[in-house]
């Protein structure tokens, strides 16, 4: 089946109301496709749609669409809290949490409830889309699409393909990702990727600077905001990011690689543990309180 804003056959399913999942939904609603955003968790949709309504108002506020183009968008959405709608679903994309049990269940149930042409997609930042593929019956239609947060803002997505993935399936996906306007970037699947590989002991060793006393957190954000044109520094990402999330990954590279040079900063371990989880907590390396 075409992956085509104009095949009207075709639907998107997207599992997690969360972070991410919302602003997947926006690009794919903005570029014309009918999504159906899923999450059974109390109030998440709504919370999501509510989230989708003020950026495209946000969007409309700046002249980048007209009001037109926000209400079309908002009327591409459906949403629901049980996976059997997505059975109609010709590609579905989790984009739940960071950890690869609760990744596992849902590909496992929804191996069942999709057609046999339909594509998996993770959103995962750092699990192997190997291991994930595994655990479906269809390996060859499992890939990684790696969206950056704000999703409606960032261009990139990573798109990973898997040991048994097909080429066909990453030709359509790499397609696809250019039919919503971003830019994407083929690499092969190995712990965190390329970016998250990269940005993750980057963000780690400036939270061991912080702990050791070397500088505060403000002072280590200085440094690469005005010395290296870092459009935000290492903490201020780190807490933008989710401080959970970080760690989640830390872990799996750790895990994955056995490599001690991913060893998460006890600090990160500390501040996770006491529910300091970044801006969507209200506190982190910074406090966001007010």
């Amino acid at each position: 089946m075409s992956l085509d804003s104009a095949n009207l056959e075709m639907r998107i399913g997207i599992v997690g109301a969360g972070t991410m999942g919302p602003g997947i939904a926006h690009v794919f609603a903005r570029s014309g496709f009918r999504v159906d955003l899923c999450d059974s968790a109390d109030g998440a949709v709504e919370r999501a749609m509510a989230n989708i309504t003020k950026n495209l108002g946000r969007e409309v506020a700046r002249g980048a669409i007209t009001r037109e183009d926000q209400e079309k968008a908002l009327g591409q959405i459906s949403t629901c809290t049980e996976l059997e709608v997505l059975a109609r679903s010709s590609l579905v994309i989790e984009a739940i949490n960071e950890k690869y049990e609760s990744k596992r269940s849902l590909l496992t149930q929804l191996d069942s409830i999709l057609c046999r042409d339909a594509i998996f997609a993770s959103n995962t930042s750092s699990i192997s889309i190997t291991k994930l593929a595994a655990v479906t019956s269809r390996p060859e239609k499992m890939i990684g699409m790696h969206f950056f947060n704000p999703v409606p803002i960032m261009s990139l997505v990573e798109v990973v393909r898997g040991m048994q993935t097909s080429d066909e399936t990453t030709r359509d996906i790499l397609d696809l990702v250019r039919q919503l306007g971003k830019t994407p970037v083929e690499v092969n699947d190995s712990a965190g990727f390329v970016s998250n590989r990269v940005l993750m002991p980057l963000l780690n060793e400036a939270m061991f600077t912080v702990m050791e006393g070397v500088a505060t957190a403000e002072s280590v954000d200085a440094v690469f905001r005005l010395g290296m044109a870092h459009p935000m520094g290492p903490l201020t990402l780190a807490d933008f990011i989710g401080l959970d999330v970080c760690l989640d990954i830390m872990r799996v590279l750790v895990e994955e690689t056995g490599d001690p040079k991913y060893r998460p900063c006890p600090l990160l371990i500390r501040m996770v543990s006491a529910g300091w989880l970044g801006r969507k907590s209200g506190r982190g390396f910074y406090n966001y309180s007010s």
